[in-house]
């Protein structure tokens, strides 16, 4: 798909959106191309491009199969903004919840973990090592980390915040605390691990009242 924009834009031919993709609308696009060897091209990438598609939604229903076949993709199903599709790239991509004791060693492998960096720790104070009040420093993001798991996280936290819901109220009650609603999606995703951490590993139903508790 960049590819195809990336042809457009370099014969200076605006392409922004989702229209150039749309099977409806290429030969009108097509007919923006005068060069008869760069048109060809354009064409062949449609062609990959609608490969690619059939390909996907074929990879999709194996993958619901396969995640049928294992209890806790219908567990994680029951939370709200855990569709199908996350529930067993969740599965798929974690395997297990005991891998990980404590929620934080979740968020940590998911790239949603805090880093700090800090110098002069401690300090000579009258001839005495004493430790520093100074406050280390956040440097964002923790970057090592499993990319597709911070996507599913980051996705579900987005949908959340825009859509009715339980996880709605949560980060609403964040914004009124004056949150700024980067670091709100943030907290969301990270709820969101939290719980599917806890839920899959006591095999317990996704409870909203719950939730309207920890926001309390």
């Amino acid at each position: 798909m960049n590819r195809l924009k990336a042809l457009y834009r370099g014969w200076g031919i605006a392409c922004a959106g989702r229209q150039v993709y749309a099977p409806l609308h290429r030969a009108e696009w097509l007919s923006k191309i005068t060069e008869a060897g760069v048109r060809r091209r354009a064409e062949h990438f449609y062609q990959q491009l609608d490969g690619l598609r059939a390909l996907r939604q074929q990879v999709r229903r194996d993958l619901l199969i396969e995640s049928q076949k294992h209890s806790a993709a219908t567990l994680l199903r029951l939370i709200p903004c855990i569709g199908p599709i996350r529930a067993a790239l969740l599965v798929a991509l974690i395997q297990t919840p005991y891998r990980f004791r404590t929620k934080r060693q979740l968020w940590s492998y998911s790239g949603l973990a805090i880093e700090t960096r800090g110098s002069a720790e401690y300090r000579y104070v009258e001839g005495q090592l004493r430790r520093s009040k100074k406050l280390p420093q956040l440097r964002g993001l923790n970057q090592n980390h499993n990319h597709d798991l911070k996507c599913i996280f980051k996705g579900a936290a987005t949908y959340a915040s825009s859509h009715a819901g339980p996880f709605h109220d949560f980060y609403d009650t964040l914004l009124a605390r004056e949150m700024k609603p980067s670091m709100a999606r943030l907290t969301l995703a990270r709820k969101f691990a939290a719980i599917i951490l806890i839920l899959w590993k006591k095999g317990e139903r996704f409870d909203a009242k719950q939730l309207k508790s920890q926001v309390a």
